[in-house]
């Protein structure tokens, strides 16, 4: 027997192994879901060790209503039965402290609490199937068709139409084949292993496990034998030049293939049949230089944003700024460059391990281990609060990954979090115990791991309003209700430490999976504009532009 998590046979599993009555296909199905996924481990162990806890002590709870919140920010209430049934002989009774009954009680909240998510949260996954056939790997000067989406640096591509007006980008098959056009050139992809170019110029490298990759053109349908090729169509006159290793060839409106080897080229002018002259490597002189032209891009990119950083430091509400270029590898403190530096102390580096950012000179701190962290503490209050950072995420491999979370739930406190399925979330704590979850809609899909992606949330106490950003745009602006002030105190980036709170649940584990390069924490709110200028500033390349229609 096999299943999926979450599924109905995945709890009728679980439920008949707490009860001894699993079948040998329930165990061989929960053996193979257990192996294969951690949040399922997790829920599995929430579950066995609740009715372990709940066996031992059938009497343990009165009726009562238990008020439990639901990810959406909202409560719902839960009638606990007067008392739970066992069949007799099932533990042992034995006395229990308060906390350990508040510790069980805690656990039949997050249970519940994970029972709605399961049954609806995993809905609204976003980008859980990818039909990408490619990525975008490079770009220099790129000016896209202004009637198409703008593809993103690092973005996966699927099936369509790239129109590039001008400037050279790199698109990398997942077949490993590697295309570079130079705008303006029309390519479609058609799948993992084949392309077809309308017009324009590019050239493909195609190693040994590409074999067979396929690319189409008005005048010529090539197939790659392990070679580095180049296509140039304009002017009626179609050019494939070979540079390294043989292609196989059809040209015109011919059924015969030919082949075609390293130095030489095919032409076809016209109507009239292929002629073969000697392949001109410095027509492609271009795009053979992409990477270097993309190297050296990069650099200007990185030495305007570290203009841009030095201005920033000035901001007199810019509380904490970690730029993660002044610490040594061997260093465990993160130095906090925000203004008030003096009262804010520097950060510690609890695992982490350093690795290439946003440019590949710039350094940035992976977060991998459930015990990676940064530690910091910030005193004081404010009437809002602005929180921004620059991610790669590898994988939402939780139910609630942590960005920035303050220790526990103090009054007053901020819980800055990526929920599983793509969500943002900013919980602020109340005065007098209460709660509110502000989420933005699913806004991070499996496509969209392992791109440098800006993330943002404004608090804004006077407005009684909340703003997520993704990319420097607004994506959900909420109503708060729960006002100032304000506090951070003891928090952690990339993690969270659960004082106070009862039981040792791995559900509580809030561990982020990802790399995080340059972070943000001012006073106050910043406004749409500004949060848009820390993305331009920031971002790995030069904004991508349209071309204007016509142009």
């Amino acid at each position: 027997m096999t299943f999926i998590f979450p599924s109905p046979e995945f709890d009728d599993a679980v439920a008949a192994v707490c009860h001894g009555t699993a079948s040998d296909g329930q165990l061989e199905g929960l053996h193979g879901v257990l192996r294969e996924n951690l949040v399922a481990r997790d829920e599995y162990i929430l579950r066995v060790e609740l009715h372990a806890q709940l066996a031992s002590e059938p009497d343990l709870f009165a009726s009562a209503r238990l008020e439990i919140p639901t990810p959406d920010g909202r409560e719902t209430q839960v009638d606990l039965p007067s008392r739970f049934r066992f069949p007799s002989g099932v533990g042992t009774r034995r006395p229990w402290h308060r906390n350990q009954i508040l510790a069980l009680v805690a656990c039949l909240a997050l249970l519940l609490t994970g029972g709605w998510w399961l049954r609806y949260g995993s809905e609204n996954r976003q980008g859980a199937t990818s039909h990408a056939v490619a990525m975008l790997n490079r770009e220099v000067n790129a000016r896209w068709n202004s009637a198409d989406p703008i593809p993103g640096l690092g973005a996966p591509l699927e099936p369509g139409c790239l129109r590039l007006e001008s400037g050279l980008a790199q698109v990398v098959f997942y077949n490993g084949a590697r295309v570079v056009i130079e705008g303006p050139t029309e390519l479609r992809l058609v799948s993992s292993t084949e392309a077809a170019c309308v017009g324009g110029k590019l050239t493909a490298e195609v190693p040994p496990q590409a074999r067979g990759f396929r690319i189409v053109s008005p005048q010529f349908d090539v197939t790659d034998l392990g070679t580095s090729f180049g296509l140039d169509m304009a002017d009626g006159r179609n050019e494939l030049h070979v540079f390294e290793g043989k292609v196989k060839f059809r040209a015109g409106r011919s059924r015969t293939n030919q082949f075609l080897s390293k130095g030489r080229c095919a032409v076809v002018e016209g109507s009239n049949s292929s002629r073969l002259v000697a392949a001109d490597p410095m027509g492609f002189a271009s795009l053979f230089e992409l990477q270097a032209r993309s190297v050296a891009a990069d650099s200007l990119r990185f030495g305007r944003w570290r203009e841009a950083s030095l201005k920033l430091r000035h901001d007199p509400s810019l509380w904490v700024y970690f730029d993660f270029e002044h610490s040594s590898p061997s260093d465990w403190r993160l130095r906090n460059l925000g203004t008030r530096s003096p009262t804010v102390p520097d950060a510690t580096i609890v695992g982490c391990q350093w690795q290439e950012g946003r440019w590949a000179a710039k350094p940035a701190l992976e977060f991998r281990s459930v015990s990676d962290r940064v530690r910091l503490s910030v005193p004081g209050t404010c009437e809002s609060v602005t929180l921004a950072a620059w991610v790669r995420i590898q994988a939402l491999d939780r139910q609630i990954s942590s960005l920035f979370m303050s220790d526990g739930f103090k009054a007053g406190t901020i819980h800055w979090v990526i929920r599983g399925d793509g969500v943002l979330g900013l919980t602020v704590i109340g005065s007098k115990g209460g709660h509110q979850i502000l989420t933005s809609p699913p806004v991070l899909p499996v496509d969209q791991f392992g791109v440098w992606t800006h993330l943002a949330v404004v608090l804004n106490g006077p407005s009684k309003e909340a703003v997520h950003y993704v990319n420097g745009l607004p994506v959900r602006r909420c109503a708060v209700r729960l006002g100032p002030p304000y506090r951070i105190g003891t928090a952690e980036i990339g993690n969270w430490n659960a004082v106070r709170f009862p039981g040792n649940d791995p559900f509580l584990i809030r561990s982020f999976n990802g790399i995080m390069d340059e972070f943000c924490l001012f006073g106050r709110a910043l406004n749409d504009a500004e949060i848009r200028t820390l993305y331009t500033e920031g971002k790995p390349q030069a904004e991508t532009v349209a071309a204007v229609a016509g142009n």
